[in-house]
């Protein structure tokens, strides 16, 4: 697969770089940012960290705002974030340029109805295309974290919770917890899976821990003052499934903060650290 490196920038002795290639699974061209940490090299692949983003974002948000590389160059752990969603001309976006639906708004799901199944088949492109593309092209191990914020969020846990043999542990900041009975899950998944509720379930985080007697660990943050609190994110109904079970689960509700990266920037590196603690970087 071709790979063409449109930007590169020194700090904290590693490398964050751009690189956009073709998608055969999204058909269309993508872009995705990494940071690799000073350790990464042939002879020491390091693990990955898998960044997913929310709304109206691209690769660019978290590198450029969250402050995660100083962690990582510390802890000796890549960071890879894709874009949120296919982009092109020829990618179907909503007919009223809406922010939560169409371009930059995958979702992380697998689109089932026209026009968007023959781009937005986010999850295969998360969970297989890309890290096949990362792992045979940079020194990295096959060991993976995944985290992400609010929409992200929701993809970090629905993809982590369906995939626990290749994801170490997960986290989030301010999830999109029960995309079911939210409005922005009920939008994007009527569009992109249709109205057979079944399908939505796939891609819910409260539907799929509900019935696991085990789950990988997990992290997430969450604003008191976040304006999505209440209508869009729902923590608390995941965080009530999860009364009787004996795995690591973790919300912290934070008081004061809001939705945004000054939110997500103030606690990276307690994120950062949980999976490090979790790939075996640090001692218990």
């Amino acid at each position: 697969m071709i790979l063409e490196n449109i930007s590169s920038n020194k700090l904290f002795e590693g490398w964050h770089k751009q690189y956009t290639h073709p998608s055969s699974v999204l058909n269309c061209e993508m872009r995705f940012a990494i940071y690799l940490p000073p350790q990464a090299n042939s002879d020491n692949p390091v693990p990955v960290m898998y960044w997913l983003s929310g709304l109206t974002c691209s690769d660019e948000n978290f590198m450029q705002k969250a402050g995660a590389q100083r962690l990582a160059a510390e802890l000796g752990i890549a960071i890879v974030a894709p874009d949120t969603s296919p982009r092109g001309e020829q990618v179907a976006d909503d007919d009223k340029q809406a922010y939560d639906l169409g371009l930059g708004a995958g979702f992380y799901v697998n689109a089932t109805q026209a026009p968007w199944n023959k781009h937005y088949q986010m999850y295969d492109y998360i969970v297989h295309e890309l890290p096949n593309l990362i792992e045979a092209n940079f020194p990295v191990n096959k060991q993976r974290v995944i985290s992400g914020h609010s929409m992200g969020g929701h993809g970090a846990l629905t993809i982590g919770l369906r995939n626990p043999s290749l994801y170490t542990s997960i986290s989030a900041f301010s999830p999109i917890c029960n995309p079911i009975n939210c409005p922005w899950g009920q939008k994007a998944f009527t569009a992109y899976l249709g109205d057979d509720h079944e399908a939505w379930k796939a891609y819910d985080s409260c539907e799929l821990l509900a019935p696991l007697s085990e789950h990988q660990p997990i992290l997430i943050d969450q604003g008191s003052q976040d304006s999505f609190l209440q209508t869009q994110l729902k923590p608390e109904n995941l965080s009530a499934l999860v009364t009787n079970k004996t795995n690591y689960f973790q919300l912290n509700m934070r008081e004061g903060y809001d939705h945004s990266y000054y939110f997500i920037s103030s606690f990276i590196e307690s994120h950062m650290r949980f999976h490090a603690l979790n790939l075996g970087l640090l001692k218990k």
